[in-house]
């Protein structure tokens, strides 16, 4: 005769695998879209970053291309690839040269809830 008391219960270690995987799924998860959302928002950052580089330096390089105002945000748009909408750009000829500086809001969807991270970026080129 089998014995189903307490002691034979402490004892058995069936399921455990699957109660500790209750426990760390969840934290995992989360982590692993937090890390994914992290890196899309760095990459837009840097491709921001980078579409105002471009268009300062085709302000002042590549005058054919970026003959005015409007050709040069054109240009550093088309410049951009990051996630999420497309950015504003604006162009100004200042002291130090030309300058192109961009604005993006970084719309991150947590679920129950959005939070919007304001991203810009600004170059120079002489």
């Amino acid at each position: 005769m089998p014995n189903f008391g307490p002691a034979a219960a402490w004892g058995d270690e069936s399921g455990t695998t699957a109660v500790e995987f209750a426990i760390v799924a969840p934290m995992f998860i989360l982590l692993s879209i937090g890390l994914i959302y992290l890196c899309l928002g760095l990459y837009a950052v840097s491709s921001l970053q980078y579409a105002a580089e471009e268009g300062a330096r085709c302000a002042s390089v590549k005058t054919t291309v970026c003959a005015d105002s409007a050709s040069t945000v054109s240009y550093a748009k088309s410049h951009y690839y990051g996630a999420g909408t497309a950015p504003t750009f604006s162009y100004s000829a200042t002291g130090c040269g030309h300058t192109v500086s961009a604005t993006l809001s970084y719309v991150v969807d947590l679920g129950l809830t959005k939070v919007t991270v304001p991203l810009s970026a600004s170059a120079c080129f002489p």
